[in-house]
């Protein structure tokens, strides 16, 4: 196990693959860096990968202390510093992209190029998932949540394909404090005032079939964000990067590629 230390003292774990330069991929709300598993492969063709463990799960410590977006966001920052990383590109998605945010309007310098998928400035400007949505994920039975949240996540036809493991649905290992917290994290998450301060070139990536995060922040982020540039994955859920893997593994690429302007 690798870790770095923490202002606080947290130890914060991460992993690192690849060659090239450095890309810091961040994870949704409870989930470790096996959330990348499934294209973490893609990347490392062409950068040196960083995920980490946000803390309270994976092999990072689990503090039973109040957890914030900007905290994750220090927490990575710590980790490219101990790995000697002056500058990153940055591809957050759900929570992740969140996370992104505050790494790319707090500290400018260390952030070449960003990513957001699936995600939204949170806040009053941030649109909600459905009553609908929220009473399913909520359901007392654990097997009913499960199979609602995987339907978020994927189309049937991806997953009769796809039987699993899912690593989007979280690190089974969390204790029930850190998913509590990781979960007030996310919903308190509110970047919108400083969204403007992004310079990074930036990407937005959201499916226009998601009811988790709907699709509607994807908009308000390209325009929020200067000079961002939305594209859209036709009929793809929460979890496009795994479904849509092809495409939306171009576009990051040609985006992450392309002579700088």
């Amino acid at each position: 196990m690798t870790t770095v230390t923490a202002p606080d003292g947290t130890r914060i774990a991460y992993q690192i693959g690849g060659e090239g330069p450095p890309l810091l991929l961040l994870a949704g709300q409870a989930g470790s860096h096996r959330w990348w598993t499934g294209v973490r492969a893609d990347f490392e063709a062409y950068r040196t990968t960083v995920t980490i463990d946000y803390r309270g799960m994976g092999e990072s410590d689990k503090p039973d202390v109040p957890y914030s977006t900007q905290g994750f966001a220090a927490d990575a920052v710590a980790v490219l510093d101990a790995l000697g990383f002056e500058r990153a590109d940055v591809y957050g998605t759900s929570m992740g992209g969140r996370v992104a945010q505050w790494i790319a309007a707090r500290h400018p310098e260390r952030v070449h190029r960003l990513v957001l998928g699936c995600t939204s400035p949170g806040g009053e400007h941030g649109v909600e998932r459905s009553a609908a949505v929220r009473k399913a994920l909520a359901h007392p039975d654990p097997a009913t949540s499960r199979e609602a949240l995987l339907d978020l996540m994927y189309t049937p036809q991806w997953r009769e394909r796809h039987p699993g493991p899912y690593w989007t649905l979280g690190d089974p290992g969390m204790p029930r404090h850190a998913r509590r917290r990781h979960l007030v994290a996310s919903a308190e998450h509110d970047a919108w005032a400083a969204l403007p301060q992004i310079v990074a070139p930036t990407l937005v990536l959201h499916g226009d079939a998601d009811e988790l995060n709907p699709f509607a922040n994807a908009r308000l982020l390209a325009d929020r964000i200067p000079h961002a540039r939305l594209e859209v994955l036709a009929g793809a859920r929460h979890a496009y990067f795994e479904e849509c893997r092809a495409e939306a593994g171009r576009l990051v690429r040609e985006f992450l590629e392309a002579p700088q302007e």
